[in-house]
């Protein structure tokens, strides 16, 4: 049996287990009272904690964020959107299902795709897969008067390349953009050609990557969407390199936030193993190359995801370091106040990935900095919001329109800022044309003191 075999026969059998009992946490697994307590909570929707600076929305959303001049454009534009309308139920409406769609469903055609591999500073390779083709229903223009800006798309980090992914570089590419695919070491046919892995939250390959972008794209505009765990790598990019990054904008969909506790925690059985056998068989081709710096034995036995992400990065046989200080150094939030760029993150109430809000979601970061936005929806599962065909996830139309919006609202903050550069130069010279008049009339005026700017000026 091929190895997706495997992993499709392991989830298919999860999914046939899910009506058969109630499921509980892999690792560490929280009380009955706490999973009662979690249940409630999803079924109220929206807890409490994130009633302050709420804004409602259509379709039972809501956007939590901090009052501003962008958060009242972005505001508007999301409720205009046609892909927040409410729609009929049906049966793709529960959270599992929309989950297990996501990540089960055969991929089908998808985009046509032209890869180039980008040899990293330290020899490693990642690759860029740059969608070039089909646009069926003919191509948008969404940067008028300028040049298509490009979306970078960061998958999740297990590698693995799912049909959402691919669905929003198809609309993103009818919609005028230019959207290319990041792919890290070893993932997604990627060689590993150096023992070394991208650790959870290390954006120094994606910061070459971007380097690499802006290199063949200097002009264009640059966004930035990632996908369920992927949004660690994109988060800590962006609190790294601040008002230096190069993106104009970016979203998260069903981002993992604060991941320590995401993987102390664990997931619901059928995501932990499947996520877990997933990144075995992914690693197993590469096993003789990692055996000098990781415990390959231990590695391919590890029971759950921590134990899994440990022994790979903290248990090396050349600089091991504590499950603390791996953290310190991958905690996508650890510079998120230094980030200068409008993040959108679309949430879902009953994600059974990431766990109810109040758990996962750090409501002060989206009350207090003016830069993060919080779309939280009651229903959508784990990065599925999947309406059904032959309509795309209204997660890519809202971030599309996100985007739009974002791309108008600088392009008015541009031309306001240079309408009053105008009218100050404007004003100014007249006043200098006023004092000079005064000065030349003034008997007691000295016509080399009145024009000693020129000297001052041509030095």
């Amino acid at each position: 049996m091929p190895p997706w075999a495997a992993v499709l026969a392991l989830l298919l059998a999860a999914l046939a287990l899910l009506l058969l009992r109630p499921w509980k946490r892999a690792v560490g697994a929280r009380t009955s009272v706490r999973d009662q307590e979690e249940q409630e909570m999803v079924s109220r929707g929206p807890t409490a904690q994130f009633s302050d600076r709420r804004e409602p929305l259509p379709g039972g959303c809501s956007l939590i964020c901090k009052p501003s001049a962008l958060a009242q454009c972005l505001l508007r534009a999301l409720r205009r959107s046609a892909a927040l309308e409410p729609t009929p139920s049906s049966w793709l409406s529960g959270p599992h299902l929309q989950t297990f769609c996501h990540f089960i469903l055969p991929v089908g055609p998808g985009p046509e795709l032209a890869r180039e591999y980008l040899q990293l500073a330290d020899d490693g390779l990642v690759a860029l897969d740059w969608v070039i083709g089909p646009c069926a229903r003919g191509r948008r223009v969404t940067n008028t008067g300028g040049l298509p800006p490009v979306l970078l798309v960061i998958p999740n980090a297990w590698g693995r390349l799912t049909r959402n992914v691919l669905g929003l570089c198809l609309l993103a590419l009818e919609r005028g953009y230019y959207p290319v695919i990041f792919h890290r070491r070893g993932h997604h046919g990627c060689p590993l050609v150096s023992p070394r892995l991208q650790p959870f939250g290390d954006p120094s390959d994606l910061k070459e990557a971007v380097t690499y972008i802006r290199f063949r794209h200097p002009a264009a505009p640059l966004f930035a969407v990632s996908e369920g765990s992927g949004s660690a790598l994109l988060l800590s990019y962006l609190g790294e390199c601040g008002s230096s990054s190069y993106v104009t904008g970016a979203a998260c969909i069903s981002p993992v936030l604060r991941c320590r506790e995401w993987f102390e925690a664990g997931l619901p059985w059928p995501y932990e193993r499947g996520f877990l056998l997933h990144q075995k068989i992914t690693l197993s081709r590469y096993a003789s190359a990692l055996e000098d710096t990781v415990d390959t034995s231990r590695l391919f036995r590890s029971s759950s995801l921590r134990e899994f992400e440990e022994t790979l990065f903290c248990h090396t046989k050349s600089f091991p370091i504590s499950w603390d200080t791996y953290w310190d150094l991958n905690d996508p939030l650890r510079d998120v106040d230094e980030a200068a760029v409008p993040v959108l993150c679309i949430c879902s109430a009953d994600d059974p990935v990431c766990g109810p809000p109040d758990h996962t979601l750090p409501a002060e970061l989206f009350q207090s900095n003016p830069y993060f936005f919080l779309l939280l929806s009651s229903h959508g599962g784990h990065c599925g919001f999947l309406r059904p065909e032959p309509l795309p996830a209204w997660s890519h139309e809202v971030i599309l329109e996100a985007f739009k919006a974002l791309t108008e609202f600088f392009r008015m903050e541009e031309r306001m800022k240079g309408l009053s550069r105008r009218r100050t130069s404007f004003l100014g010279g007249r006043r200098r044309w006023g004092g000079l008049q005064k000065r030349e009339v003034s008997p007691s005026s000295n016509l080399e003191e009145i024009f000693s700017w020129k000297r001052s000026y041509t030095r």
